[in-house]
């Protein structure tokens, strides 16, 4: 079993800063990506970013300037910092690991419970 758990979503002004940490634990083999999607009011959840595990990220366009995502391998741990938030990057933010559990070829994702972070004054 693995289970992710995120951490340090909240309130925040436009133009401050929040950085979310995911933990994943359990039976983990390997893991190739991990990353962040969100998800606003009426919108379809959207890949924020990612990386994978020689360190290659991807960003969306509307946060690369932004945003900046970071992974710790040995603890399992992916972050993502974020600055000059603006009211449009209130969502609900989920992460994510691809992750094998085994020594076997198959790759599962897995899914944080999400949290919330709120840009407004």
């Amino acid at each position: 079993q693995v289970q992710l758990v995120e951490s340090g979503g909240g309130l925040v002004q436009p133009g401050g800063s929040l950085r979310l940490s995911c933990a994943a634990s359990g039976t983990i083999f390997s893991i190739n990506v991990m990353g962040w999607y969100r998800e606003a009011p009426g919108k379809q959840r959207e890949l924020v970013s990612n990386i994978n595990n020689g360190g290659a990220t991807k960003y969306a366009d509307s946060v690369k300037t932004r945003f900046t995502i970071s992974r710790d391998t040995a603890k399992n741990t992916v972050y993502l910092q974020m600055s000059s938030l603006e009211p449009e990057d209130t969502a609900v933010y989920y992460c994510y690991a691809d992750i094998r559990t085994s020594s076997g070829p198959a790759v599962f994702r897995y899914w944080g419970q999400g949290t919330q972070v709120t840009v407004s004054s």
